[in-house]
């Protein structure tokens, strides 16, 4: 028997080798072959798709006969086609080859789905610091699912944005502002409070502050304000006005004639429009307090608007909305879709203003102008150093 098995292994016919190729760790079975078992086949088997394959051998062939369950490739293949082992499979080998990749790619189109649809907002809801929220105009504070929706824009800034009220001799001046900082730094316009010998700040939730100045930029129209003893605020996400276009959707808020956290919106009209401006501290007194008298006046095109601006006046780059302003949003948000500041309040027109009418005919015409935020961030350095009017 040995030496039948030496001649066998040396015997050099190339059918042979092709079946020793083809079956790497098969045993020559021992002679006589059991009758009952097919002759391995001429060729190696072709892989076929599971539904190809041939007819499920008998469950008990499986385990009599040492050519099938010796666990050698013929072995195998018998196993796979068995219907007692759930029909047609790929090799254990195969399955790790196949499914382990689209497992994977399957679990990471999961989590970049999740991540790009919350991280903007989860980051600016907990990076809660002292620092400038500062971002491009593709960064949303709102949900993306509910990016320009009114109230939902509204809901996320209006605690960002506060009432001002300053008073100083030459009466009292009502306008609005932007908190920037949580511990209380807040963006308004140079004319809510110039010459303010008193600042006080609510916030939308009703809570009171004194504020001091801490810069002006009169040529800007631009002021910052620090609140005492704050803390916890929730600060503005600046954005970027230079990615602004005319027909953007925008919203407004504000205190117009006092009555805080008002909401308006609309669309950006034109941009780099050039507003004149008064410098004059006095010329900002009694804003917010109705009358034609008492708008903050502002020129534009060779026209005088809401009075004569003096001659003391500052001309700045604007950006023009239809969003309804009033006397009181000056120092204002004016937020784009995605809840970005793009803009603070400064002008607007009232038909009372070049009427004998009166106050009957106060009120927004669609003619709003607001500072780009671009320059807002521009000079906040030179206004936390005092202010270019120091």
């Amino acid at each position: 028997m040995t030496e039948s098995f030496r001649r066998s292994g040396e015997y050099e016919n190339p059918y042979q080798g092709e079946q020793q190729h083809a079956y790497p760790r098969q045993q020559p079975a021992p002679s006589p072959v059991n009758p009952e078992w097919p002759p391995p086949p001429a060729q190696p088997p072709v892989p076929q798709a599971p539904a190809q394959q041939a007819a499920p051998v008998q469950p008990a062939t499986v385990e009599g006969s040492g050519y099938g369950g010796d666990g050698n490739g013929g072995g195998t293949a018998t196993l796979a086609a068995d219907p007692a082992f759930g029909g047609p499979a790929p090799a254990a080998g195969r399955k790790k080859r196949t499914r382990g990749p689209v497992a994977l790619l399957a679990a990471v189109a999961i989590v970049a789905a999740a991540v790009g649809g919350g991280t903007a907002y989860a980051f600016q809801q907990l990076t809660g610091s002292d620092t400038v929220a500062s971002s491009s105009t593709s960064t949303s504070v709102v949900p993306s699912s509910k990016k320009g929706d009114v109230a939902t824009i509204a809901a996320a800034v209006s605690p960002s944005v506060v009432e001002i009220n300053a008073a100083s001799n030459a009466g009292q001046s009502t306008g609005s502002g932007v908190i920037i900082t949580s511990d209380g730094e807040i963006v308004t316009n140079n004319h809510v409070v110039s010459g303010a010998s008193s600042i006080k700040v609510t916030t939308s939730s009703g809570k009171s502050y004194t504020a001091k100045v801490v810069g002006t930029d009169s040529k800007k129209d631009l002021a910052l304000i620090k609140l005492e003893n704050a803390s916890g605020l929730k600060a503005a996400t600046l954005g970027n006005s230079s990615g602004v276009q005319v027909g953007d959707t925008v919203v407004a808020i504000g205190s117009p004639e006092g009555l805080s956290g008002t909401v308006t919106s609309g669309i950006v009209s034109a941009l780099n429009r050039d507003v004149t401006v008064s410098t004059d501290e006095n010329q900002g007194q009694g804003q917010g307090q109705g009358g034609g008298s008492d708008q903050w006046p502002f020129s534009f095109g060779g026209r005088q608007f809401n009075g004569d601006t003096g001659s003391s006046t500052t001309t700045y780059k604007a950006i023009q909305t239809d969003a309804s302003l009033n006397p009181g949003n000056s120092g204002g948000a004016l937020i784009d879709a995605a809840g970005n500041i793009i803009g603070i309040n400064s002008a607007m027109y009232s038909a009372s203003s070049q009427s004998s009418s009166g106050s009957s005919d106060a009120g927004s015409v669609g003619l709003g102008f607001a500072i780009p935020i671009n320059t807002v961030k521009s000079d906040l350095a030179t206004l936390r150093a005092g202010g270019s009017d120091s």
